[in-house]
Formats: structure tokens, sequence, C-alpha cells
């Protein structure tokens, strides 16, 4: 897992010359992306999200496109349409900006269901079907979508099942006063994202997507995932557990993170590091709960306290 930890050093350095004081969710950033899935960034105006997604296409030499999501926005603004062309009089097929390798929906909640949903396919199966014919996306597939979580004017919440689809959730925060002061620094003569240049390539990324599944998982640590998603499906605040979808995430997910962090198996803390970007917005708190405070983040880290972690040493997860 040497390779995989290198790749990662490499990307979170190059990308910490534009972002300054976001170690972890760059490292989420990359255990989502190492694992094939998508990241739904739920933050306010002005926090680094766009700069992220450009940093990490910069990073890596990918394709990046942005959308930004609109009540107007037609599903075929996203996937593209068939036009006819009156020269040949043929319908002509011209792709929309999800055919990219790294897509940001910027306040994806402010488009309609409708468009939000043309979004499905893509994100589950890296493919696009228009008017009957499947378009196959370049790899590595990437989509990080934005929404703002103060201002719900004119909003359309996403849906539980779409909501499933984004293999991770998590904020990127308000820098402190420090790191703020050495972002006005870097920005004094020009932007930091202008000099940015590839330091690694679709090819060793989608080598690091091959090698985490790799890593061994022990049986222990195997149920150690279970039990904390079937805890979630009987938890007296939660209307809605965790999916056998979120089963699968937090098992790839805490394989990436062993592999970012140079291991070939999983410990019980590289489940506990992604548990909640993982789960906690897969899980429906009920009404009464939430009049009381209490957040599906909160109950993560709940049953993460009362679960015994196992005991696993170095000579069982070599075995």
């Amino acid at each position: 897992m040497v390779a995989v930890s290198e790749v990662a050093k490499k990307l979170i350095g190059n990308v910490e010359k534009c972002i300054v004081g976001k170690r972890k969710q760059l490292v989420l950033s990359l255990v989502s992306w190492f694992s094939g899935g998508h990241i739904l960034l739920e933050d306010v105006p002005g926090v680094a999200k766009t700069m992220l997604a450009r940093a990490l296409a910069k990073s890596v030499g990918c394709d990046f496109k942005r959308i930004q999501c609109t009540p107007d926005l037609l599903p075929t603004d996203i996937t593209g349409a068939s036009i006819f062309n009156q020269r040949t009089a043929e319908f002509e097929f011209r792709s929309g900006p999800i055919f990219t390798q790294i897509l940001l929906a910027d306040e994806i909640n402010r488009t309609t269901p409708r468009t939000q949903a043309a979004l499905l396919e893509a994100m589950a199966e890296a493919r696009v079907t228009v008017d009957g014919v499947t378009h196959v996306l370049n790899a590595p597939f990437l989509v990080i979508a934005t929404q703002n979580p103060v201002d719900h004017e004119g909003t359309f919440p996403l849906p539980e099942a779409q909501l499933d689809r984004f293999l991770m959730k998590f904020t990127l925060g308000y820098p402190s006063v420090e790191e703020e002061f050495r972002m006005l620094q870097m920005l004094e003569k020009s932007h930091p994202l202008d000099s940015l240049s590839p330091v690694s390539s679709a090819a060793e990324l989608l080598a690091c997507q091959e090698a985490i599944k790799d890593v061994f998982v022990d049986a222990k640590i195997r149920n150690y995932i279970l039990e904390i998603v079937h805890d979630t499906r009987h938890h007296g605040d939660l209307v809605l557990g965790g999916s056998p979808r979120a089963s699968i995430a937090l098992f790839r997910t805490s394989q990436a993170m062993a592999a970012i962090r140079g291991r070939d198996f999983v410990q019980p803390d590289d489940v506990k590091r992604v548990a909640a970007p993982v789960l906690a917005h897969r899980l429906v708190v009920k009404p009464e709960s939430r009049l009381r405070k209490v957040t599906s983040e909160a109950i993560v880290e709940s049953i993460l306290s009362e679960i015994a972690v196992p005991l696993i040493g170095t000579a069982d997860s070599t075995t």
C-alpha cells in the first residue's frame, strides 16, 4: 500500500498550496475518490468548495466542468441532447457538462428533482443514457456537489435515494485566524490555483482504486462494520437507518483510509474515521428528535461509543 500512500501524499501536498488548514477534509476527499464514490459538501458560501474541486482536478490532470444549479436548469443541460443537423438531415448528439472526469454541481439543491435525477445514472454506473443510447463516461469519474445549509428558500431538498448515492458528506468549515492570515498572504500577488500543476495522473488514480480492493479486512472488523450499520436501523431517534449500500460504503472507505495511511489491513480506527461522513447523511432523524436538536452525526458518534472495539493485532491482520 506504499504506492497508494505516496500518491495521496503528493495530492494532499499539492492541493494544500491552494487550500489552507483542511487536511482532514482533503483526506476524506481522497478516500472517497479512491473508493470510486462521490462527495456532497454542505457548507456556507466562500469556504473553498469550488477551489477544492478545481485543485483536485488540476493535481491529477483530469478534465473538470462546473454546473451552476438553478430552478430553470433542465436535465438536457446536464446530459446533453440530440440536435438536428440540417446539412446531413440527421440528429447529432451534443454532450453536456456531465461528460467529464470531475463534475462540480454547485448548489445542487437549487435545481428541480427532475434535473437532480439526471445525475443518478451517472453517479451509480458512470454512464448516461440519452434518446435510448448509452454513453460511457471517462474514468475516473467524480461528482462533487455542494449545497448551502443556511438559505433554504427556493430549494429542493435531495431525496433519500439520491443522498444514498453520495459516498460521503462533510463540511469544510471556516478557517482559524492563523489559517485565514496565511490565506491572505497566498492570495496577495496571484491566485495559487493558476500555477498549480499535475503531480499524478488519471492512470495512477485508477491504479489506487484497484489497489484498495486488496486491503485485508479481518472478520472481526467486518462484524464491527455490520454492527454499526445494524444499530442505526434500530435506533430510537431514527426513522431510517443505514442500507446495505451503507455497509458496502463503510467497508470500502475503511479500506481506502487504511491504504492512504500506508497499511494493507484495516484497523478499527479506520472505520471510526469514516463512519460519520459515510453514514450520517443516509440516516433520517425523527421529527421529535430533531426538535431536541439531535443530529445524525451525534447518533453515529454515540453508536461508535457504545459498541465494543474489536482487538486486532498485526499478526492476525496479515494471516
